[in-house]
């Protein structure tokens, strides 16, 4: 999936949050969740620091990043910036930056990647919008040159299969599990309908001889390729692993 966040990445709230953000991050992590994105940017840098500390010796327990909302990286290596810039953006191990429409996607330059919202109506920002939905998802990701997660709304399972289905690798949850009474639980039920809907289907080709078309097809779907994707997202499909029952 490259060097960049993909599966369920969490998006922090401690406004939201249903206890002690520390806490409710650890809980995400315990069910499966590996890329955290630190907003609270409305904290004095010298908190934001401390919790940055904090929430990195959560994540880098089972191998996971942080990535920090804003320009500043509070002595880590990757950010998350806005549409509104700063622009070019600055030379770090990891740049994600927040899009909307066509024309933001256009003016990336080095960024790794790419949220794209609202798909969905949100909560957390009422309003804001309109929503995209998982069609006006597809538009935009088939002209992203970078890797695209989807964000805004998404609170289940059946959401996070369409917006995998759209071309995203992977999904940005704010609310959904902030607010969960039980944060782990909500992370693994996301978190396995991605994998569900990302893991390529296996499927054996059909004998030598066969119609030719069918066979390419069949490669295809052996590599877990899915040719009306751009480039970067066909690449990211791993064939690493079956679903069950289609072997």
């Amino acid at each position: 999936m490259g060097r960049g966040p993909g599966g369920v990445v969490l998006l922090t709230d401690r406004r939201v949050a249903r206890g002690p953000l520390a806490d409710v991050v650890a809980s995400a992590v315990a069910g499966g969740v590996r890329w955290v994105v630190l907003r609270e940017k409305d904290l004095p840098r010298a908190e934001r620091l401390a919790l940055a500390v904090a929430l990195r010796a959560v994540v880098a327990d089972v191998g996971g990043t942080l990535v920090v909302a804003g320009p500043d990286p509070l002595d880590g290596d990757a950010v998350h910036l806005p549409a509104a810039g700063p622009y070019p953006p600055p030379r770090l191990g990891l740049v994600g930056r927040s899009c909307h429409d066509a024309a933001e996607l256009a003016r990336l330059t080095t960024e790794d990647y790419a949220t794209l919202s609202p798909v969905y109506p949100t909560r957390t920002k009422p309003g804001y919008g309109p929503p995209l939905g998982p069609e006006g998802l597809r538009e935009l990701v088939a002209v992203s040159p970078v890797p695209v997660l989807a964000l805004g709304g998404i609170e289940t399972p059946a959401q996070v299969t369409a917006c995998v289905d759209a071309g995203a690798i992977g999904v940005a949850v704010l609310g959904a599990i902030m607010r969960a009474s039980d944060p782990a639980e909500t992370a693994t039920a996301l978190g396995s309908a991605f994998q569900e809907a990302f893991t390529p289907v296996v499927a054996h080709p059909p004998p030598d001889g066969g119609d030719p078309h069918e066979r390419a097809a069949a490669d295809r779907d052996h590599a877990g390729i899915k040719p009306d994707r751009p480039e970067w997202a066909r690449s990211a499909a791993a064939p690493t692993a079956t679903r069950e029952g289609t072997q």
